[in-house]
């Protein structure tokens, strides 16, 4: 095992994001010419939405904080590390979902009382300690792509609000070529990550349309699942160590590969939302970079023939490392938005599928999943349309902001299940979404996927698009309610990778039950016993401690 020297531990490595859309400003675009003619199709006419306000032009309703709060932070972490200028404050007001973005557009919003940037664990702790003191609350900020409430600058019972962004602490801590482990700090964004594996001839293999921006402690903090999660696992699962500083101590957790020394400790912080303490140091399974990828596209005539395929695929074992299925409705944009207008209209439903290895390995495993996908039904398409999935994978959130900006209100949930129940659920979550959306707006499209597969079950993506209306937030939260509460009486979990938030919260108890909550509170009480740790995310407000 080697550690690395400080200069392999870069200062502001990343930059932030489009404050009122998604990622970088001048990779944003329109929308494709397929994409208008369908939507003329669907959804009819939708006027165009008005322009966000400038940032320069938006009233933060929040004051900053006290001189004498910010005074004890710059003792932590040095003066120029504690911000409250208006803009940051705004950049760190909340993630990334549609409901997030359409906030943006008011004229008035809350944000943090200051922004502050440690640059080592013991700044971290030490702006820990300043926040117990003073009854501040802290949230820690990473790439800032969450999408279900849990950047919210909400103070709960304290006098304000620290966003807690880690971009200082990043870069690599050491590599170990022999066990096939590399530790990072946990600011580092997973771009950055790829590169200094790429570097020793490594890959993490993690990728979740947020890529391009989040980082790896978010990861950690959210359990996120990557898009080639089929091959490599879930986040969690490549997770083998942690170093988390809490109000009440530090815990450097994953002494071994296998243990029995106790409930694994480790396992209470990958999903944790910074609602115990802050994850500041990550140790990751990798794996060599992979000699071949193997691309493959497939067309089935209707969803049940699939999702039915993929599940072979997943009991069997065959070692695809990407395999998803669109259904009809979103294989038909998916269509669109390469042109192919006429197909989209008629089409059935899609699927992606790629190998990756040594490349001996790769095609035997392509062969196998190849001869279930017939067997299943399936048709043999243009592994072009894979490769265009491929290259493009990371745009949606890009499309997004273009439908906004054209109109149409778009956004997604996502939940799993069991093999058995998926189309039940699939049924309830798509007839909650369209219903509650006819109250007012009777033209919407409701699309979803298989995003990733394991041999018991599998999870469901969906997206809703519906004409954005006079005020699309308050109808949005009685149809995000409604769904939830489809969910949970149809045996799905309230969230598969996008994590709880302050969105789900309110559902938690229905899925972990009441003793669970009571661990929650628990580990709080423990670990955090101010309180001042993410108010209002994870754990539903009426079980803060």
């Amino acid at each position: 095992m080697s550690t690395l020297p400080d200069n392999e531990r870069p200062d502001h490595e990343h930059t932030y994001m489009r404050w009122d859309g998604w990622g970088d400003p001048a990779r944003a675009h329109g929308l494709p010419g397929g994409v208008k003619l369908l939507l003329a199709a669907v959804l009819g006419r939708t006027p165009k939405a008005p322009p966000a306000p400038r940032l320069a032009e938006v009233t933060i309703s929040s004051p900053p904080l006290a001189d004498d709060d910010l005074a004890a932070l710059a003792k932590a972490v040095g003066e120029d590390h504690v911000d409250t200028g208006h803009d940051v404050r705004l950049l760190h007001a909340g993630g990334k979902s549609t409901p997030d973005l359409l906030r943006r557009r008011q004229a008035e919003q809350a944000a943090p009382g200051a922004v502050v940037l440690p640059a080592s664990e013991d700044e971290v702790a030490a702006v820990l300690a300043v926040a117990v003191e003073r009854g501040l609350a802290v949230v820690p900020f990473g790439g800032g792509t969450a999408v279900t409430g849990g950047l919210e600058p909400d103070a709960g019972p304290h006098r304000g609000v620290v966003s807690l962004d880690l971009r200082r602490l990043s870069g690599l801590v050491s590599f170990d070529e022999l066990t096939h482990e590399a530790t990072f700090l946990a600011g580092t964004t997973a771009p950055t990550a790829e590169t200094f594996l790429a570097e020793r001839g490594f890959e993490l293999g993690h990728f979740p349309q947020s890529f391009e921006f989040a980082t790896l402690g978010g990861f950690a903090a959210m359990r996120s699942s990557g898009q080639n999660s089929a091959g490599y696992g879930r986040f969690d699962a490549m997770v083998t160590g942690l170093r988390v500083v809490t109000p009440t101590g530090t815990l450097d957790l994953g002494r071994a590969p296998g243990s029995a020394a106790g409930p694994d400790l480790l396992r209470w912080f990958l999903g944790s939302e910074g609602t115990f303490g802050v994850i500041t140091q990550v140790r990751l399974r990798i794996h060599p970079t992979p000699e071949a990828r193997l691309f493959d596209a497939w067309t089935f005539g209707s969803f049940a023939a699939g999702a039915e395929a993929l599940r072979g695929v997943a009991q069997l074992g065959t070692g695809p490392t990407v395999i998803r299925l669109s259904d009809e409705d979103e294989t038909a944009v998916s269509l669109a938005q390469v042109g192919n207008i006429g197909k989209a209209l008629t089409q059935g439903c899609s699927a992606v599928v790629l190998h990756e290895g040594p490349a001996e390995l790769a095609a035997a495993r392509r062969e196998a999943t190849g001869r279930v996908l017939r067997e299943a039904g399936g048709e043999p398409a243009d592994a072009k349309l894979a490769a265009s999935w491929d290259h493009g994978r990371f745009k949606a959130p890009y499309l997004r902001d273009a439908l906004l900006a054209h109109g149409v209100f778009c956004e997604t949930l996502e939940t799993a299940t069991t093999w058995s129940n998926l189309h039940a659920l699939k049924k309830a979550v798509t007839a909650a979404l369209a219903g509650g959306f006819a109250e007012e707006r009777a033209k919407n499209r409701v699309l979803c996927h298989i995003s990733h597969v394991y041999p018991t079950g599998a999870s469901l993506y969906f997206t809703v698009i519906a004409g954005l209306g006079a005020e699309p937030l308050e109808p949005w939260e009685r149809v995000k309610s409604r769904v939830n509460d489809a969910i949970m009486a149809a045996g799905g979990t309230i969230s598969h990778h996008h994590g709880v938030g302050s969105d789900h919260a309110p559902w938690l108890e229905q899925e972990i039950g009441s003793a669970g909550i009571r661990m929650l509170r628990a580990a709080q009480a423990e670990l955090d016993p101010a309180g001042i740790m993410n108010p209002g995310a994870l754990v539903p407000r009426a079980a803060q401690c």
